[in-house]
């Protein structure tokens, strides 16, 4: 039980990390053997597998000429709910 609560725990700091760092990534001029470059790369690795069936059911939401990805908001959402009923 400790195990998942862990998990869970891990999983959403991870997730918050992964957004703050797609913003930097997106915004900066980072070269691509960037310390942080090479950080978001390796969290996207584990987060894009659980983002996909969630995009693929919520698709980004069109503001003008940009998109907005709810996909990480029912993530946090899940983890939470999650981690109420789990620890």
């Amino acid at each position: 039980m400790d195990f998942v609560c862990v998990l869970l725990t891990l999983s959403y700091w991870a997730l918050i990390i992964w957004i703050v760092l797609s913003y930097v990534v997106g915004f900066g001029r980072l070269n691509f053997d960037h310390p942080v470059r090479t950080v978001y790369t390796t969290l996207s690795r584990g987060i894009d597998p659980v983002l996909a069936p969630i995009r693929r059911i919520i698709p980004p939401v069109r503001i003008g000429n940009a998109g907005l990805d709810l996909s990480p908001i029912v993530l946090f959402i899940a983890i939470i709910v999650l981690q109420s009923v789990v620890c």
